[in-house]
């Protein structure tokens, strides 16, 4: 089995309600649907880049990755964390998935005609933001470059190789105060930064219900300045 296979395979578990749940520090964070904004990201994976994985543990195929961008640190919303490509569903858009690939095309200037969606993901609330967003799940087949398109909107675009996420050393919980409250989530250290928050337990619960996850010490805890 390939790592799209196992994607595919996912995707149709999900359909028939046999896939895992969702991590359960995300599945409990609900808003109120009949007040709260849509929105989508774009999970896309495909063959490497020209970009080594730092990595050299055969935790995942090698020439695996998923794209990711560093969100402007000037935004309103969640600045300068790393998130996947996507935004608010629009009027115009015809679906999620429509609207998934607009914010990536808007975003990081890829090629939509070379991204295969495979489907899409229970939905996940945002409560800080507001949001219900739905993860769109797809595999690049003909990746193309990729750019920063609006730096008021980005500060880098990148794919990252699934065998760093995955690897023990790059992993660790990040604790977050804000308005008096302490929040933790899992996250990891790549390429000089770090996935945390939404995206970050987002790709954990990911990982395990695709039984790529790699045993972490979850007892390693580092404090994030916001």
């Amino acid at each position: 089995m390939t790592a799209r296979d196992d994607l595919a395979r996912l995707i149709v578990r999900v359909a028939s309600g046999d896939a895992p749940g969702a991590d359960p520090r995300i599945a409990a964070q609900t808003v109120d649907p009949s007040k709260a904004r849509r929105a989508a990201v774009l999970m896309l994976f495909g063959k490497l880049d020209d970009v080594a994985a730092d990595s050299s543990k055969p935790l995942a195929p090698a020439d695996l990755d998923v794209l990711l961008l560093e969100r402007a640190h000037t935004l309103d919303d969640h600045p300068g964390q790393v998130a996947f490509p996507g935004g608010s569903i629009d009027p115009g858009d015809e679906s999620a998935i429509a609207a998934a690939l607009r914010e990536a095309v808007e975003e990081t200037g890829l090629d939509a005609t070379g991204v295969h969606v495979l489907g899409t993901m229970p939905d996940l609330g945002l409560p800080r933001s507001n949001f219900v967003v739905t993860p769109v799940l797809a595999w690049w087949d003909a990746p193309s470059p990729i750019r920063v398109v609006d730096y008021a909107e980005s500060a880098q675009v990148f794919r990252v190789p699934v065998r760093d996420l995955l690897d023990p050393d790059n992993r660790f919980m990040a604790t977050i105060t804000r308005s008096g409250r302490t929040f933790s989530s899992p996250a990891f250290s790549v390429k000089g930064l770090v996935v945390w928050g939404f995206t970050g337990m987002v790709l954990n619960g990911l990982f395990q219900q695709l039984g790529w996850n790699v045993p972490w010490d979850e007892t390693r805890l580092r404090v994030i300045e916001i």
